[in-house]
């Protein structure tokens, strides 16, 4: 039996280059989205109540990625018209309006991006890929089908990556986190020299501990 080889893209990667069709028209991803950040999630199936759940908790968010620059796009197996019609049963039933285009992947797009779930057929994992404006892959998180996502934590995985390419590293939690709240950890000191002026120069537990205010 033949193997399948999937080529997910890693952390820094290229994201790879797709052509789709999407409830939008087709898209060109990450061709028609450069320049802009953008966070392409998959879910295992259309009509079923944990994806639904998802969905409804995305669009509740789309004006904070909006505020970010941030496109969503949602993704699954299922065809074009299987999305157009369980978006009008949202809209229908739940009175929520989705916003964001939902790509008809197939498996050749799914294997792309490491979404086939292991043992069950051709479901989608429910994954999550960050890219930012240069088309790189900053973050990816997966979950099985039996666990929804947190989509405050993708928004705040968004600012946080957004906030530290300007001004350094985030704590864990941030911008609550129980050491120093929304400060922004200042990089190691790579010399002696310069870990010598740390704590003069910044507030910190040590020299390799230093923080500053975050910038607003």
């Amino acid at each position: 039996m033949e193997e399948t080889k999937i080529n997910m893209p890693l952390l820094g990667d290229e994201f790879p280059e797709l052509k789709v069709q999407t409830t939008h028209g087709p898209m060109n991803i990450p061709g028609d989205l450069k320049g802009k950040w953008f966070v392409l999630f998959s879910h295992p199936a259309d009509f079923t109540p944990v994806c639904t759940t998802e969905f409804v908790a995305f669009q509740k968010r789309y004006e904070e990625f909006n505020k970010l620059k941030c496109q969503l796009i949602g993704m699954s197996i299922d065809q074009v018209f299987s999305h157009i019609k369980w978006v009008q049963w949202i809209k229908e039933k739940l009175d929520v309006e989705i916003k964001f285009p939902i790509v008809a992947a197939n498996d050749s797009v799914a294997l792309k991006l490491g979404m086939l779930h292991p043992g069950k057929g051709t479901n989608t994992v429910r994954a999550v890929f960050i890219v930012d404006s240069e088309s790189k892959v900053r973050l990816i998180m997966y979950y099985p089908q039996e666990v929804g996502r947190n989509m405050d934590e993708v928004v705040r995985a968004v600012k946080a990556l957004q906030i530290s390419d300007k001004q350094g590293a985030m704590p864990a939690g941030w911008p609550n986190n129980e050491l120093i709240g929304d400060r922004i950890i200042i990089p190691p000191a790579k010399d002696e020299q310069t870990a010598k002026k740390r704590l003069k120069e910044f507030e910190g537990y040590d020299w390799w501990f230093c923080h500053k205010p975050l910038e607003k």
